[in-house]
């Protein structure tokens, strides 16, 4: 596959870069205020080693022309749910879950967060293609079929928040491909009829994370504890924060796994509402970069990539930072580009290396 011709690196969208590694740099920043003297000090480190490789694999994703890789998406969908199949029969096993695959050298790797590129290449590809105006039902039906797949894989490892991000994604691609009403009305009618039956399908744990959710006063020292103690966290903070390495909840480890799921607990904590503000105004500006990029493509494929991409990272951000001021159940979805993780990281930049790749060939086309 060779490189498709664009004009210079001056049109690679620096700004979008520049607002990633400024997100990625609070979060190396966070992870190692949270992990000092623990078993994880040494994270911040490996951090920025996922950061390097996330930027080498973001510009091996922007050479490659984003059609060339829609042309592949079915061979790279059928390879993944391989992969994601492995996973279950042979991964490595944490806390009840197999979601990583063990290779050389320590490194672990998350099938389930790479499907996401696989996804959202493969959705574009197929709304891209359709010649009608609006979806009709058999097309709705498909694209629910070929993301339902992996989802109830990943939900199989169990891991039910990795598997709701595949959601956006194609919410992303039926929103903008334009869908009837009468399609909208059926599916929610349908959600609700399903939505008892789902809940025999969830864990206890999941069970017990939705109830904790509703009242985490019933449980404060077990399924509460995470969600009180984040609040707690974020509250202590105050207007200006207490400080790099000076936050008790943290510092003390009262607020559970502060490097991953509930790291913007711990930022809030020790940089404060001010800094929170920051951190969430970084991340407004990467979004409106994101759809200023798809406003730019040059077909409706790249429109589909870039606006899945914005979702996805809508999504992350919403249920991560619900989460952690308990407006949303506790859920294993990491902050993009904050929370400590290889397969995160560097799926993220390849992601953004998508949308570049959008942007680089928007004249070309």
């Amino acid at each position: 596959m060779r490189p498709a011709p664009y004009r210079s690196l001056r049109d690679l969208d620096w700004t979008l870069i520049f607002l990633a590694m400024a997100i990625s740099g609070l979060g190396v920043l966070e992870i190692y205020s949270a992990t000092l003297d623990t078993y994880w000090r040494g994270a911040w480190l490996k951090q920025i080693v996922w950061i390097g490789a996330g930027l080498v694999l973001m510009w091996l994703t922007t050479s490659i022309d984003y059609h060339t890789l829609l042309g592949r998406a079915p061979i790279a969908y059928g390879v993944t749910i391989g992969l994601v199949i492995a996973t279950l029969l042979v991964g490595t096993q944490v806390f009840g879950s197999r979601r990583w695959i063990p290779l050389p050298g320590g490194i672990h790797f998350q099938v389930s967060e790479f499907a996401k590129l696989v996804l959202i290449l493969l959705v574009a590809r197929y709304l891209s293609e359709l010649k009608s105006e609006k979806l009709e039902a058999v097309d709705l039906w498909k694209l629910l079929a070929l993301v339902g797949i992996p989802m109830i894989l990943v939900m199989k490892q169990p891991d039910l928040g990795t598997s709701l991000t595949y959601l956006p994604i194609v919410g992303a691609g039926v929103f903008l491909a334009g869908i009837r009403w009468k399609y909208i009305v059926a599916s929610l009618l349908i959600a609700v009829l399903v939505l008892p039956l789902g809940w025999l399908v969830l864990k206890d744990y999941q069970k017990a994370r939705i109830e904790t959710f509703l009242n985490p006063n019933t449980d404060p020292r077990g399924s509460g504890y995470q969600m009180i103690q984040s609040k707690i966290a974020v509250g202590s903070g105050g207007m200006w924060g207490k400080g790099v390495t000076r936050g008790t909840q943290t510092q003390l480890r009262f607020l559970p796994v502060p490097h991953t799921d509930f790291i913007f607990a711990a930022f809030a904590e020790e940089h404060g509402f001010a800094g929170a503000v920051v951190a969430l105004g970084l991340y407004f500006l990467l979004l409106m970069q994101v759809v200023q990029n798809a406003q730019a493509a040059g077909d409706r494929a790249g429109m589909y990539v870039s606006m899945s991409v914005c979702m996805l990272f809508l999504f992350h951000l919403l249920v991560n930072v619900g989460m952690v001021v308990g407006r949303m159940p506790v859920t294993g979805i990491p902050l993009p580009l904050m929370s400590y993780g290889g397969s995160s990281i560097m799926s993220t930049f390849m992601m953004l290396g998508l949308v570049n790749n959008v942007r680089l060939r928007r004249l070309v086309n």
